[in-house]
């Protein structure tokens, strides 16, 4: 597998499925769009296309690359096991999802790195774009721990390409703002994260937004009680971002880089999330009133 080859399917599958998706969401749109979409599409693309150079500057050789250099040394659990080739890459593509899923939650946990993570949840929309909007920094530190993944496990370089590309493919698939029938979205959510299972992610509410951590494979949240299958509010009033970041601006290509270095973390990490419940737990009840709403869902902070 070389260098062009590689690059080839990855830019065509990539064309595609955004090709496809946007066709879908101008045919049958989940919900309406909030703020103006040509702006939100050069901002988000255009980040695509930093995050890319990025890349290939500091990390020039790739998942792939390394899983070749791996398997030339003898690196790595598969290149020391007797496993037939097809096993190695399905397990090598099973075990870096769940290498992402851990991932994706370490980014929501530890405050510094929410503070990278938070430019994907700023979006004021969702859409297949914001399936690709990470801030530089954060898809260099993501291919770095994806790389060491890939040493340590020994994966193909098979298994590695077809894991890249899939998980590309799925995060496009899953942040589009297509209407899937019911009866599908049931049954695709059995394999796959579908876009109304991980638009719970995106909501503004804290406890959904952490939840259904699954970019690929949605066993994960299946397994480790992350799922959350519907938001509070429904798909059609739910709230898309973060409560701190009301303002255009944050889908602005300046502003998003900038916004891990001078907004506000919220209440979004999970530690501070869970010492706030257990903190609220610990209240008083009053069982002739109702408690009042969490502000958070209901008001727009302007800190940044």
């Amino acid at each position: 597998m070389n260098f062009s080859m590689e690059s080839a399917v990855r830019l065509g599958m990539f064309a595609g499925v955004l090709l496809v998706m946007a066709v879908g969401e101008l045919l049958a749109p989940r919900r309406r769009l909030t703020v103006g979409k040509p702006l939100r599409w050069f901002s988000n693309l255009g980040l695509v296309a930093l995050d890319t150079l990025a890349v290939r500057v500091v990390l020039p050789a790739g998942a792939v690359g390394m899983a070749l250099a791996a398997q030339e040394h003898g690196w790595g659990l598969f290149n020391n096991l007797s496993l037939p080739g097809w096993l190695a890459v399905f397990l090598s593509v099973v075990i870096l999802d769940l290498a992402i899923y851990l991932q994706h939650i370490l980014f929501h946990a530890v405050p510094i790195l929410w503070r990278l993570h938070m430019v994907h949840h700023a979006d004021l929309d969702f859409d297949v774009t914001t399936g690709l909007r990470f801030h530089t920094i954060e898809i260099l530190l993501s291919m770095g721990i994806k790389i060491a993944a890939v040493v340590l496990l020994g994966a193909p370089a098979l298994g590695v390409l077809i894991f890249e590309v899939l998980l590309n493919a799925t995060s496009m698939f899953n942040h589009a703002n297509v209407r899937l029938p019911l009866w599908l979205d049931r049954l695709l959510r059995l394999a796959v994260v579908t876009p109304d299972m991980h638009r719970v992610h995106h909501s503004v509410i804290v406890r959904e937004t952490n939840s259904n951590f699954g970019f690929n494979l949605p066993w994960w949240d299946f397994l480790f009680g992350t799922y959350r299958p519907q938001p509070v509010e429904g798909h059609e009033g739910m709230t898309i971002g973060l409560a701190q970041f009301r303002d255009e601006r944050v889908d602005r290509l300046h502003w998003m880089l900038a916004l891990p270095f001078v907004g506000s973390v919220g209440d979004y990490p999970i530690s501070r999330d869970s010492e706030e419940a257990q903190a609220r737990a610990a209240e008083p009840k009053n069982t002739f009133m109702t408690a009042a709403p969490d502000s958070r869902t209901v008001e727009a902070h302007r800190e940044f």
